[in-house]
């Protein structure tokens, strides 16, 4: 049986192993798409802001499925030069790939922020959420995005995750995770339902998540 039901639940159950997280100086970071879900039940659970962190995945030229590395906002970018010389991937391929995911990225900055500022990390304890950890290029060029924009302590939670990925990954102060199977093939494996999340469902977390900050501080 997979160990969790959906998104939701994950990030219920991701939410109680960070209980000891909170306060002003405190933001979860999703990343888009599925990752928002599971990071809106985290920000709900610890009552603290939520915002996306736009990241994309550079997939092989001839096996997409397959990240040779990430980029995200900011400028920042993660390659695995290893996987790129097994595979033979050229410069030009690389450098198209890049020119294509980053058009993407800014794309799709404009329809999940809709005129939203990014909100400000200098100093402040981010976690940054994902659905789930593979081959980790995403969540690295998510640590480091928030590295760059000044987080002063990160935090990478995930429900589950190749353990074995998880202990390469050094652009975040502290990893936490609910579950690391033995056996890790591919994130949905690990959930009962693992429908595509949409643009709308991260918009739609994101309005949620900033109405229930806005009433928090109309009630102080």
């Amino acid at each position: 049986m997979s160990p969790f039901r959906d998104r939701r639940d994950a990030g219920r159950r991701l939410g109680a192993r960070l209980d000891r997280f909170g306060g002003e100086d405190v933001v979860v970071l999703g990343l888009p798409r599925g990752g928002v879900t599971v990071a809106a039940e985290v920000a709900a659970i610890l009552d603290v802001p939520l915002d996306v962190i736009l990241v994309r995945k550079l997939g092989l030229p001839f096996q997409p499925e397959v990240a040779m590395g990430a980029i995200a906002e900011g400028g920042i970018r993660y390659v695995d030069q290893n996987l790129i010389r097994a595979y033979g991937v050229t410069d030009r391929e690389l450098v198209d790939v890049e020119t294509a995911e980053w058009r993407v990225l800014e794309a799709r900055e404009v329809v999940l922020r809709r005129g939203r500022g990014r909100m400000a990390l200098a100093g402040r304890t981010v976690i940054v959420v994902d659905d789930g950890v593979a081959t980790g290029a995403t969540a690295r060029a998510a640590c480091r995005a928030a590295r760059e924009l000044g987080a002063g302590h990160i935090v990478l939670a995930v429900p589950v995750a190749s353990g074995d990925t998880l202990a390469t990954i050094v652009d975040a102060d502290e990893i936490v995770c609910v579950s690391t199977p033995t056996v890790f093939r591919a994130v949905g494996e690990h959930y009962e339902h693992f429908g595509q999340a949409t643009d709308a469902d991260v918009v739609a977390a994101l309005d949620e998540a900033a109405s229930r900050m806005s009433g928090r501080r109309r009630r102080e």
